[in-house]
Formats: structure tokens, C-alpha cells, sequence
């Protein structure tokens, strides 16, 4: 069998990658001359380290020296400032960028250090910052320096700043000195304004203030002017109306855009400076100037008006007059559908060019941001007349950033409205069911709040709140659901699962359980995602305590228990004992050991390692759920599940965890302390109490319909048994009438004897009719005031619900239980007492009609 030359070439590239391989790998990447160079004598202390190190060192070591300077001079400060620190100002003439950083940071450092005389050494530090202000680098090096002087300014006596710094700003601020050197000046004037007394501030900086505010640069105009808001408040409220107030409106005019952008920001920060005619006649007039003028013509200056435009409302609304307050108020509607053009009741994005568009999304965006604040301007009593239609064109404005931003604060709005939550339900219908996740995580940082005042109306809480339905709710809830549980985004699905918890206090709890229970069941057994399945665990431990139906909760726990505890997948497994962690945390001690502790206990014998591996870690958490002595028998069955593990384990991971945990068994009750176990069984103790508070509720609630059901069979059957009175009346007399016709008018002793019969017949019934009537109405009247007292005391499910979890919510006793039960109790067994006394009535009305036909009867046997 022959080779062919391609099969041989490839053999031989094989072969050369192979040699390649082979080579001997050089174990060091420096040679023996530069390992010479960086090594330093070890008997050298440390500041002639230093000194040799910045001397003839390499740029690493350099830097490293640079950095180990505040050590250094915490160890030695008078020989590190009078041999180090001057090497380090020689090095730093060439240093590069991160040498330089290095500088300014280890500097900074210095100047912080309360160990430090600040007086003896502060000047060479100065020195240096303020040499390598006026670095080549202005965009890195020269703003790290910068920074390192206005930290220091905090620190420095009043003294040295005004030596070491103002009287160099002097020089650096004039005109002929470069651009970075004047914003910088502008920058430490509006840093050292706050330090100084005001009448230094107003007689040695406002000068240089007037001076930078006409500068013919407009970088260095829009900073100045952007630190007049600390000049003001270093010169006081009344040199504020006087000094700063004349510059901002001329600056408000400038040319540039920037400059007039700083001006607004400055203004809009300095409003609680001004007094309220200030406010009236030159802010307002300067504010709404500003604003038409970048509407019509400055794109760029919208979005910070618009991003400033809620604190700039919230300031003047104290001053506005009707015309003003409502001028504001449309020009918020203006800027809300900026760039949008109303369509079928839609609004729909006009086409720009993409710049112009994205400006106008900010813009929209910053609305959505603040409205909130503009509800608050324009009361929230209007809000229907003038900011619902704002707030529907942003829940459906095209941009995803817009509906997100209304959605983040829609619980601010929810909140603001109140009582008049209502008329905010279709937008939150909406958002739930918007196409953007985006929208949705934005949703539910605040989903628990806003459901809970979206279903709430008053200002009380709980039973003193009245539950209001939201439609279409509960499908946008699982639409929700659905949604993010398509989507990979696992932590938006997370959070969803965690604010479905606050459903029980919402929705009644049979909408739960047919619409979200059965869902979480299924979440838990079918997602691959641990968060998400402990999450939906937690949840269905939720909704499992507040449901109030036995058989609800009968079904769901053998559900978790054949398919978790018992089901075929080790997974599964695994997730039970997550939600028996959980239900610790939920359910009473007593109500987890009747339920959940056998099935966990019985895990020992699962055929899996990591299972019996998770139980082993739980059983200190399960032993302290056992009460003594009532559950003596669990406690039994938990040391045999202990020392089964202890002789028949073979893993070695679990055979050490069951080790230590077998000490930490016997530690518990020694080692814990009293007033933390107190604490337990307090919490313990009241959440069996609100248990058999739902016990209770469930019991009147059944009690309740059964005595419902029974009056309403005693009414319908009272009902046809007076009818059937009526129609044997009827056929009595229409008898009587027919046997009178039928006799002969010439028969006359005929007549006298039938008389005669009918008068002897008749009188004995009369009388038992008269007393039998007699009897039915008195009982009838007996028992009107048992029903009086049923129609007074009917069970609402939303009342009940919101008892409970007020209840749930604050500290209850058995004693309050007990004794709020009576007045429930009472009214079913005033319906029992009703029905008891149903019998004899319908016995007497048995008995009419008996003597009725006998009546008749004799009647017809007499006329016979």
C-alpha cells in the first residue's frame, strides 16, 4: 500500500510542530545583566532604598517607591522630606502617566494624614502639586493633580490656604496664562469659597469671580459659572441678590449654549437662595425666556432643562400665580411628546435625522423621570384633566427607555394619586403586558408597593383598607409570568416569582390557587434554574400559608410530597429540602413537623449521595422545629436517622458532615442563648396563633354558608307550602259554591239540614284555623330577630383576608383571637336556633292543611 505525497507532507508538518514543542522553553524572561540591575543591596534601609531606587532605578521601581511614600513618611517624615521627596519632584520633570497618578495619589494621602505636622512639610507638598498643575497631559495627568489640590483644601488650615494657594490663583487666573490654568483657577475659587468666612469671600475672591465670568473663553465662563453656586453660598443670601444674581441673568443670555446651560443648572440649585420676589420678577421671567428659546432653537439644551425641569417647578411653585403655574404645566405637555406625532390615538415617532432623534428620546426620557414631581405640581386632585393623556402617551411611547423610566417610577405616581389609584389601572395593565423585559424589571423593583396601593383605596391599611379589584390584572400577571419564563433572562423571571408573594394580599385566594398555585408547582418541578426553582419554592410556601381552604392545602402538600420528597429525580429531591428550609422560615413548628419533617426525615435512605449529603447539613434546623414532649416520637425517629447514617454511610463527604453534625447535635440546647431561644419561640408561637386563626376563619366561613344554604331551603320550602295553602282554599270554596247551585229551591228541609251540618262542621276547624294562625305568627315573629342578626353579620372574603394579614403584621395573643370569635360564633347558632324552630311551624302548617280537607270533606258529606 503505497503513500501518497500529500498524506507524507502532512506526516512531516506534524513532525516539525512536534520539534517545535520540544524545544527547550527558557525559564527566565530577563537576562543575567538586567537581573544585576534590579537587585539591591539588601543592607540598605529603607529611605536609602528609596533614594537609590528613584536614582538609578527602572520606571517600575520608581513607581513603587512613589507609592510606598505615606509608609514612609509614617516611619521617618523628617529624613523622607528632606532626602526622598526631593528626588521625587527631580523624577517627576520626566515621569510618564502612572507615575504621575501615582504622585498625586501617594501625595493626597500625605496631606490627609493626621500623623503628619501639616505646618512643617505642607509647603514642599504645594509646591509640587501646584508645579505639575500645568502638566503637557491636561486630559489625565493635570485633572489627577487638580483633584489632589481641592481634597487637600478640606484639610488645610484657613492660613495656609490662603499663602500657599489663593496667592498664586492671583497670577494664574489673568488672561495671559494658558486655558487649563484659568478653569482651574475657577475651580479652586469655587472650592475655597466654602472655607472662608464672607466678608473674606466678598473682598478677596469676588473680584477674580467678575473677572473669570467675563473671560473670552466660553470653557472658562460656563465653569465659572457653575461655581457661583458656591460663591453664593459663601457670601450669604443678602451679597447673593446683590452679586451673584446680576451675573446668572447675564450669563443666562451669553452666547454660548453652554454657558446659558450653566447658567439654568446654577439657578435651578440656588432657588431656596432667592426670596419669593425675586422668584416672581426676575427668576420666572429669566426661566420661561430660557425655555422657549431652546425649545424653538437649542436641541442640545433640552435635555438638561428637561432633566431639571421637576426641581425647577417644585422650587417656584410657591411663587407661581394661576397663569404662571399653567404655563409650566403645558410646556411639561410639549416637552413629553417631543418629537412624536399623534396618530389613531397613538403616538408614533416623526422622522429625524438619528442625532435630532436620540435628543428628542432624552428628552422624553427625562419627562418620564420627572413626572412624579409634576403630579405633585399640579395636585393630584387634576390629575385626570391635565397629566392622564401625558402619562398614556409615555406608557406607549415607541422608545423602550421611555416606558422603562415611567415604569421605575410608577409607584411614586400610585402612591401620589391615592384614592383616585383608579384611574392609573389601564397603564399598569399595560406595562405588565409591555413586549420589553426591559419594561418589566424596570416594573418590579417596585411591583409589591404599587399592587398593593393599586388594590387598596383610603388611607388605611388592612381591614380598614377597602380592596379594590384592578381588571384585567390577574391575566396580565400571567402574561407577565409567561413571558419571562420564555425569555433566558433568569434574574428578571426571579424577581417576578419573588413579587408575586404579595398576591395573597391582593387577589382572593381561590383566583391563587387556580391561576398562580398550580403554575409555582410547576415552576418547581420543570425549570433548570436553581435561583428561579428556590424562588417559585418560597413562593408556593406563600401561598400555601394564606390559603384558608383545608382542602386546598391537603392537596398541594401531597402534590409537594409525592413529586418532590418522593419523586424520581434527585433534583427534585434536592428542591423539597429547599422548601422545607423555606417552610421553616414561614410555618409554625408544629404545623412543619405535622407536615413536611416526616418526608424530609425519610430522605436518609435516598439512594443518592449529594441528597443525603444536604440532609445531613439540615438536621440541626430540623431537630430545633421538634417540641418536647409532644413530639418526642420525631425526636425518636431523628436520632435513628443519625445513627443510620453514622454505620451504613460510605461516602466519605457525608460521613464527615453526620461527624460534626452529630456535636453540633448535642451542642444545641448548651450553647444557644436563652434570650435568642425566648425570641424563637415567641416568633414561633405567633405564627401557630395566625394558623389557627385561618383554622377558625375557614370553619365561620363554612358555618356561614351552611346556615346561608339552610335558610335559603327553609324560605323556598315555606314558600310553596303557602301556595299550596291558597290552592286548597280555593277548591274549599269553589266546593262550597258548586253544592249551593246545585240545590233545589223548593226543597227547604234539605236546606236546614245541610245548614245544620255545615254549622256543626265548621266551627270546631275554625277555631283550630284561628289558633294555628295565632301560633305561625307568633313564631314567625320570634324569629325575625335571628334573621335581622344574620343579614348583619355575613363574612366578606376581602375583610377577612386583610384581618389576617393585619393580624399577620403585628404581635397577637390567644386571648385577642378567642375574643374577637363570639360575636361570629354567635350568629351561626342563632341560625341553628332558627332552623330548630322551622319544625313545629311546618308541623302546624301540616296540620291546616289536614283539617282543611276535612273540612271539606264533611262539607261534601253533609250536603250529601
Amino acid at each position: 500500500m503505497s503513500a501518497s505525497p500529500s498524506g507524507l507532507l502532512g506526516h512531516m508538518e506534524d513532525l516539525q510542530d512536534l520539534a517545535i514543542i520540544e524545544r527547550p522553553i527558557r525559564r527566565s524572561l530577563k537576562t543575567a545583566e538586567e537581573i544585576d540591575k534590579l537587585t539591591v543591596d539588601e543592607d540598605l534601609n529603607d529611605i536609602e532604598r528609596a533614594v537609590y531606587l528613584l536614582s538609578s532605578g527602572q520606571d517600575v521601581q520608581r513607581a513603587s517607591v512613589v507609592v510606598n511614600l505615606p509608609n514612609l513618611v509614617r516611619q521617618n517624615p523628617a529624613e523622607t522630606f528632606r532626602r526622598v521627596v526631593p528626588k521625587v519632584r527631580e523624577v517627576l520633570h520626566v515621569a510618564g502617566v502612572e507615575l504621575q497618578l501615582a504622585a498625586a495619589s501617594s501625595f493626597l494621602t500625605i496631606l490627609q494624614d493626621d500623623i503628619v505636622l501639616i505646618q512643617t512639610h505642607t509647603h514642599s507638598i504645594l509646591q509640587i502639586v501646584l508645579l505639575n498643575l500645568d502638566h503637557r497631559d491636561t486630559a489625565v495627568v493635570s485633572n489627577a493633580w487638580l483633584e489632589t489640590l481641592l481634597a487637600a483644601v478640606d484639610v488645610l488650615p484657613k492660613e495656609t490656604i490662603r499663602q500657599e494657594i489663593l496667592g498664586p490663583l492671583v497670577s494664574k487666573a489673568q488672561l495671559s496664562q494658558s486655558l487649563q490654568a484659568r478653569l482651574a483657577s475657577c475651580r479652586i475659587l469655587g472650592k475655597a469659597a466654602t472655607k472662608f468666612e464672607s466678608a473674606v469671600v466678598k473682598k478677596e475672591l469676588l473680584p477674580l469671580v467678575r473677572s473669570l465670568c467675563q473671560d473670552v473663553e466660553y470653557e472658562v465662563r460656563s465653569c465659572m459659572c457653575r461655581q457661583l453656586e458656591n460663591i453664593a453660598r459663601g457670601i450669604g443670601m443678602e451679597h447673593t441678590k446683590a452679586v451673584v444674581l446680576p451675573e446668572l441673568v447675564e450669563l443666562a443670555q451669553d452666547e454660548g449654549s453652554t454657558v446659558r446651560l450653566a447658567a439654568f443648572d446654577t439657578v435651578v440649585n440656588l432657588l431656596e437662595m432667592f426670596d419669593s420676589d425675586d422668584r416672581t420678577h426676575v427668576v420666572f421671567p429669566l426661566v420661561k425666556t430660557f425655555c422657549e428659546k431652546c425649545f424653538k432653537a437649542d436641541e442640545a439644551v433640552l435635555a438638561s432643562l428637561s432633566f431639571q425641569y421637576g426641581r425647577l417647578c417644585h422650587g417656584l411653585s410657591g411663587s407661581f400665580s394661576e397663569e404662571q403655574h399653567l404655563w409650566f404645566l403645558e410646556f411639561y405637555k410639549k416637552l413629553s411628546v417631543l418629537g412624536l406625532q399623534l396618530e389613531n390615538g397613538h403616538c408614533e415617532s416623526q422622522a429625524y435625522p438619528l442625532e435630532l432623534e436620540r435628543k428628542y428620546e432624552t428628552v422624553r426620557r427625562n419627562c418620564a423621570y420627572n413626572f412624579p414631581a409634576m403630579v405633585l405640581f399640579a395636585d393630584p386632585k387634576c390629575f385626570l384633566a391635565e397629566l392622564y393623556p401625558t402619562l398614556s402617551s409615555l406608557c406607549h411611547d415607541p422608545e423602550i427607555s421611555v416606558r422603562r423610566t415611567v415604569a421605575d417610577g410608577f409607584h411614586e405616581v400610585v402612591k401620589l394619586l391615592g384614592p383616585n389609584v383608579h384611574y392609573v389601572h389601564k397603564e399598569l395593565v399595560e406595562l405588565l403586558q409591555d413586549e420589553s423585559l426591559e419594561v418589566l424589571d424596570a416594573l418590579l423593583n417596585s411591583l409589591q408597593e404599587t399592587l398593593e396601593l393599586a388594590t387598596s383605596r383610603g388611607e388605611g391599611a388592612g381591614s380598614e383598607s377597602k380592596q379594590v379589584s384592578v381588571p384585567d390584572l390577574i391575566p396580565a400577571l400571567a402574561a407577565a409570568e409567561q413571558k419571562a419564563a420564555a425569555s433566558l433572562r433568569w434574574r428578571i423571571y426571579e424577581k417576578l416569582l419573588r413579587s408575586y408573594a404579595c398576591l395573597p394580599r391582593i387577589i382572593a385566594g381561590d383566583q391563587i390557587y387556580f391561576r398562580f398555585l398550580q403554575r409555582m408547582f410547576t415552576i418547581v418541578t420543570t425549570t433548570n434554574v436553581l435561583p428561579v426553582q428556590r424562588e417559585a419554592a418560597r413562593t408556593l410556601c406563600v401561598f400555601l400559608r394564606y390559603n384558608r381552604k383545608q382542602e386546598q392545602r391537603q392537596e398541594i402538600i401531597g402534590k409537594v410530597v409525592e413529586q418532590l420528597a418522593q419523586g424520581k429525580s434527585y433534583w427534585n429531591r434536592l428542591r423539597y429540602l429547599d422548601l422545607c428550609e423555606i417552610a421553616m422560615e414561614l410555618f409554625s413548628k408544629s404545623y412543619f413537623c405535622k407536615y413536611f419533617l416526616v418526608p424530609a426525615l425519610e430522605l436518609v435512605n435516598d439512594p443518592v449521595a449529594n441528597v443525603r449529603y444536604k440532609l445531613c447539613r439540615m438536621l440541626p434546623r430540623l431537630k430545633a422545629c421538634i417540641r418536647l414532649p409532644g413530639d418526642k416520637h420525631l425526636l425518636q425517629q431523628l436520632e435513628f436517622c443519625v445513627r443510620k447514617l453514622l454505620c451504613r454511610e460510605k461516602d466519605k463527604d457525608v460521613v464527615a458532615t453526620v461527624r460534626k453534625i452529630v456535636l453540633d447535635l448535642d451542642k444545641m440546647d448548651i450553647t444557644e442563648p436563652y434570650h435568642k431561644r425566648h425570641e424563637r419561640d415567641l416568633l414561633d408561637q405567633k405564627k401557630e396563633t395566625e394558623e389557627i386563626l385561618l383554622l377558625e376563619m375557614e370553619q365561620l366561613e363554612r358555618q356561614q354558608t351552611d346556615g346561608k344554604l339552610t335558610i335559603d331551603k327553609h324560605t323556598e320550602k315555606k314558600r310553596r307550602d303557602s301556595k299550596t295553602g291558597l290552592s286548597v282554599t280555593k277548591s274549599m270554596s269553589g266546593s262550597t259554591s258548586g253544592a249551593t247551585l246545585s240545590t233545589s229551591a223548593g226543597k227547604e228541609m234539605k236546606k236546614a239540614k245541610l245548614a245544620r251540618s255545615r254549622s256543626l262542621s265548621s266551627h270546631p276547624s275554625t277555631s283550630k284555623m284561628v289558633n294555628s294562625e295565632k301560633t305561625v305568627k307568633v313564631k314567625e315573629s320570634g324569629s325575625c330577630p335571628a334573621m335581622g342578626k344574620n343579614t348583619l353579620l355575613p363574612i366578606n372574603d376581602d375583610t377577612l383576608r386583610s384581618h389576617h394579614f393585619s393580624t399577620a403584621s403585628t404581635s397577637m395573643s390567644p386571648i385577642t383571637s378567642s375574643s374577637s370569635m363570639p360575636v361570629l360564633i354567635r350568629s351561626n347558632t342563632t341560625n341553628s336556633t332558627e332552623h330548630r324552630t322551622n319544625g313545629p311551624k311546618d308541623t302546624q302548617s301540616r296540620k291546616l292543611n289536614v283539617q282543611r280537607k276535612s273540612n271539606s270533606f264533611g262539607m261534601q258529606s253533609g250536603r250529601d
